[in-house]
């Protein structure tokens, strides 16, 4: 798969080659937050009926367990609260990005040789990943060389669109749109033999600062 224009000869030579239009990645990364909210919060509302069907059942044999079963159901319908929502959907995004992050990896660095050391792959996922999903390298690199990188984007692609609201939240409204992206570089560096936690924060749209630290082979 090619995020670039196809030219002649359009990639003749491999035959498994497909093209997407950039397009397509920008209404997907717009979609995909607000969709991952409602999916969290509709299974936990469906779990928490089936919850509540399993307690009417039961409680048809006493009726202290039937009104129990009666305060239980009143309260299945009840929303998650905001940690829990956030937490579910964190971990929704972040698992996607990981997935696509392993498989693009396999993809374009196939023939490429093998990298020496975790720098190495940090560079290639700076100019080559970046380039390919978000259409220009990062910034700015810094290392303190024990395993801490930290990526400044100044104009990330995915908050690029984004407007700052009247009421000023538009820093914390954009933050769930940074956690497909953190799945995508960890699932980057795992297929090159790489563990790392990513965290990444906007204090001024459309900059994104992501932090990587590797993890110490067992």
């Amino acid at each position: 798969m090619s995020f670039d224009q196809p030219m002649p000869p359009f990639n003749a030579g491999d035959p498994s080659a497909t093209f997407l239009s950039t397009s397509c990645l920008d209404f997907l990364m717009i979609e995909l937050v607000p969709m991952t909210y409602r999916v969290a919060n509709e299974l936990d509302t469906s779990a928490a009926a089936d919850g509540s069907a399993e307690h009417k059942n039961s409680a048809a044999e006493t009726a202290s367990n039937a009104a129990t079963a009666t305060t239980t159901a009143a309260g299945g319908s009840r929303k998650l609260d905001e940690d829990e929502e956030r937490d579910a959907v964190f971990f929704r995004l972040e698992g996607l990005g990981y997935r696509v992050g392993l498989g693009l990896v396999e993809r374009f660095s196939r023939d490429r040789p093998r990298f020496n050391d975790a720098l190495d792959a940090i560079k290639f996922v700076c100019k080559d990943l970046w380039m390919l999903v978000f259409k220009k390298q990062v910034d700015n690199l810094k290392t303190n060389h024990r395993g801490v990188y930290v990526l400044t984007d100044n104009a990330f692609r995915p908050l690029a669109r984004m407007s700052a609201d009247p009421g000023g939240h538009a820093v914390a409204r954009a933050q769930p749109f940074l956690w497909f992206p953190c799945g995508i570089v960890r699932g980057a560096l795992a297929a090159m033999g790489i563990a790392a936690t990513v965290q990444a924060e906007t204090s001024e749209l459309p900059g994104a600062v992501f932090q990587i630290k590797t993890l110490p082979t067992r």
